[in-house]
């Protein structure tokens, strides 16, 4: 079943189509908390880093290298040097660096690293400093995979540098579209490791991640109905959660994992409703209009709802209590805007959502306080439903036709491809 097929088919149940559809490289702030790039500063510039090969040069050690250079330059707030650049001799240096060599190529930080049969030990250089490491770290090689640990690290360079935390070792669950069929996956956050989460032959769309990061809710026509399922990334049998007539479609977690919000027509209309997580059981009804509504997301605080509805005119974001009352639109460019989610960081107001204010579908970014709205997309091809990362600093979303995509939160840089293939309903974990 294409898109086109698969749209058309939920349609009919309610318009549900609708429903489904860096940083400052200057000095140390003037605080002296330690923080290397400034990643709210008003200039963003992106951190240049240089990440050697090892000299021993032996497929572990490239295989570090590779996944390295993949994390941090995923990471929002890094520029990634050319290694063809490097000037330093990198088996005299071994694990330390010439500092004059590094700052010859333009390198704020250097990562060293080397790996031995029972670990792997890293240290993070920043060259202004000398040559006195100012991050080391070693990791255990028995149990735990090289990318595993590069991940570790990694995450530990974007905590050193930002005091953020860093999103590698993350997964990414979207939906896999195939001929009559589409399939409910999840791989790492930079494409790595696919695996199906729905073992069905039936249509199953709009994965979303529980806050633990161990279950899957989906929608699944296995029983001819759009009904709602929990499954396990350790595979098994899904537990059907809400069965109930019609609609029961786009779930979203609660961020303490109690609750789910959703899509219900039971009662005639797409509605959006809370129910529990254990059971299915409604909790409470948030909207009550003739209108569609669709598509909710929690805040991080859990004490809102952004949703979609038409109750104004064409689709737009509204936000409501998560404990009911007046909605309030807060998207006014276009005439439709879909799919919205939540920055996770901790003191923002951003959505970020689908719109359509041209002649193509791409990604904004809206903040809520103060009204400033930031294309992540734009002549791009059609993107659509996006999802932040977890420490908020990049979106993923689907391209038609293409794939799925990782950009910078905040607009700058390229985007970046991580799946191959038709794809869309993104969830980031």
């Amino acid at each position: 079943m294409d898109m086109h097929s698969l749209r058309s088919k939920t349609s009919r149940l309610a318009l549900f189509a609708f429903a489904c559809v860096s940083a400052s490289a200057s000095a140390q702030p003037a605080d002296n908390s330690g923080v290397v790039i400034d990643v709210n500063g008003a200039k963003r510039g992106a951190y240049p880093i240089a990440l050697p090969v090892a000299p021993e040069g032996d497929a572990p050690s490239k295989e570090v290298a590779q996944v390295e250079s993949g994390d941090l330059t995923l990471a929002g707030v890094f520029k990634v040097l050319d290694p063809t650049s490097f000037l330093a001799d990198l088996k005299t240096e071994q694990l330390g660096i010439d500092p004059q060599k590094w700052k010859d190529v333009g390198a704020f930080g250097v990562v060293k690293y080397r790996v031995t049969a029972d670990q792997i030990e890293f240290r993070l250089f920043e060259v202004s400093k000398g040559n006195t490491a100012a991050l080391t770290k070693m990791y255990k090689r028995s149990g735990t995979t090289t990318r595993q640990i590069v991940h570790r690290w990694d995450n530990e360079v974007v905590k050193y540098y930002t005091n953020e935390p860093g999103f590698f070792g993350s997964q990414i669950a979207f939906t896999a579209k195939g001929k009559g069929t589409s399939t409910i996956m999840a791989m790492d956050f930079d494409g790595a490791n696919a695996f199906v989460v729905s073992h069905n032959s039936s249509t199953n769309i709009l994965p979303a991640w529980s806050p633990s990061g161990g279950k899957i809710a989906y929608t699944s026509f296995m029983r001819n109905n759009p009904d709602l399922y929990v499954g396990t990334t350790s595979g098994g049998r899904p537990t059907k959660l809400s069965g109930q007539k019609g609609m029961n479609t786009g779930a979203a977690w609660s961020p303490d994992g109690s609750k789910i919000a959703l899509t219900l027509s039971k009662d005639g209309n797409p509605e959006i409703y809370i129910i529990n997580a254990s059971d299915g059981s409604v909790v409470r009804r948030i909207t009550n209009d003739k209108s569609i509504d669709t598509s909710p997301a929690w805040s991080p605080d859990g004490a809102q709802l952004a949703f979609v509805s038409d109750r104004n005119g064409g689709p737009q974001i509204f936000v409501v209590s998560s404990s009911g009352g007046t909605p309030k639109q807060v998207s006014f460019n276009g005439t439709y805007n879909t799919t919205p989610t939540w920055s996770p960081k901790a003191g923002k107001h951003v959505i970020a959502y689908t719109t359509r204010d041209g002649g193509t579908y791409d990604i904004v970014a809206l903040d809520l306080d103060t009204k400033a709205m930031t294309r992540v997309t734009q002549n791009e091809g059609n993107n659509e439903e996006p999802s932040f990362s977890p420490n908020g600093r990049v979106i993923a979303y689907a391209r038609q036709g293409q794939g799925i995509f990782i950009s910078n939160a905040d607009g700058t840089g390229k985007a970046t491809k991580i799946y191959s293939g038709a794809a869309t309903g993104v969830d980031w974990g």
